[in-house]
């Protein structure tokens, strides 16, 4: 719900497709300035504390925009800032709540755990951007942002209430040098290496579709902004339904590479089709092969790096998946200004061909893994 409320605000602020695409780029740069450190800390301190303050940090960012916006105080550039410090607040977040996973379930509950947790989020994005672009259309865009920051308590209860079991003492260390140990240990792994190439290759040209769907939904609407999203979640739930079924006939490698074909066929979908059903079909198709890509990133992320080194593993994946949504929404943006959406999207479907070819030789050979798509903001 506020992804689709900033993304619909900005529309309805400026026609600027570089404006709009910054949306999602303001809400995913934060990860290259906090997500190492973050992902060092949440290894050294008390993980619950630390989340209590991400939590409420979060809960002052989306309420303080809603009652601006409430208040019709928002300008794109104050819009902009805000979304900068909500996604702040996650990056800093986002470490320590994949890590402590293991914390609160059991090893033999771990898989259906991660699942479980995976289901709610997907039905979330299916269920959520519908709901907003309704609550938009009725109450307008600060109304979604103070829901969202209503939403944060229940978190903030949980973590309150919550009694963290005994962990391995960790010896005291400063953040650099966690951070250092922490990259030392990326660079030897290769495994670590493959992951890191293969998410950064995808999410670079994969961000141009979300970023400047506002653009193409803006004839239909807030609520058509919602149920675009919405089509794309419910994409991703057929996704992950029939992952164990593909995963049983393809190898990791060969799944990814066909998810990334019929992403990109999406992409270049997206900017030709015409009519609203169309539209839907096509991001149907592109949340099917968008889980299924994250299924094998997600998961080969979560199991690529021993316990003392989770949080600070994870950090890196998450600093070039949403790394690279930053950076490709903002650049994507900026071409659009310049050719248009259409073209744009055409050369982002081509580009992610041609990074598919260019990193082929990463392989992700993991016999054994999972596809349970793991929660991981994307």
């Amino acid at each position: 719900m506020q992804n689709v409320g900033s993304g619909w605000l900005m529309t309805q602020l400026t026609t600027s497709p570089l404006m709009v695409s910054l949306v999602t780029a303001a809400m995913t740069l934060p990860v290259f300035l906090v997500t190492l450190p973050a992902g060092a800390m949440a290894d050294l301190v008390d993980r619950r504390r630390f989340l209590l303050i991400t939590q409420g940090w979060m809960v002052a960012a989306s309420g303080l925009l809603g009652m601006f916006a409430l208040l019709s105080c928002v300008r794109p550039w104050v819009l902009l800032l805000f979304t900068f410090f909500l996604g702040l607040g996650a990056a800093m977040n986002d470490p320590a709540w994949q890590a402590i996973t293991p914390e609160v379930v059991s090893s033999e509950r771990h898989a259906p755990a991660v699942a479980l947790n995976s289901a709610g989020f997907n039905v979330a994005r299916a269920v959520g951007p519908a709901l907003g672009g309704l609550v938009i259309a009725w109450a307008g865009s600060g109304a979604a942002f103070l829901l969202n920051s209503a939403s944060f308590f229940g978190v903030v209860f949980f973590l309150y209430r919550w009694k963290r079991p005994h962990t391995e003492h960790v010896e005291a260390q400063k953040i650099t040098h966690a951070m250092l140990d922490g990259l030392r240990y990326v660079r030897s792994a290769p495994l670590v290496r493959s992951v890191l190439i293969r998410t950064g290759a995808f999410s670079l040209c994969a961000s141009s579709l979300l970023a400047l769907l506002p653009i193409l939904a803006r004839p239909h609407g807030a609520t058509g902004y919602g149920l675009l999203l919405g089509s794309f979640g419910l994409g991703a739930l057929a996704g992950a339904a029939i992952l164990p079924h593909l995963r049983g006939r393809l190898s990791v490698d060969g799944l990814v590479a066909a998810a990334i074909i019929v992403f990109a066929l999406s992409t270049f979908a997206a900017g030709r089709v015409e009519g609203f059903s169309w539209l839907a079909v096509v991001m149907f198709s592109a949340g099917t092969a968008w889980i299924g890509i994250l299924a094998c990133l997600n998961v080969a992320a979560q199991t690529m790096s021993p316990s003392r080194m989770r949080a600070r593993a994870l950090s890196t994946y998450l600093l070039v998946l949403q790394g690279g949504m930053a950076l490709g929404s903002a650049a994507w943006g900026g071409l659009a200004n310049r050719v248009g959406v259409p073209s744009t999207l055409a050369a982002a479907a081509l580009a992610l061909v041609a990074g598919l070819v260019a990193v082929r030789r990463y392989r992700l050979s993991m016999e054994d893994l999972q596809l349970a798509p793991s929660v991981v903001r994307d």
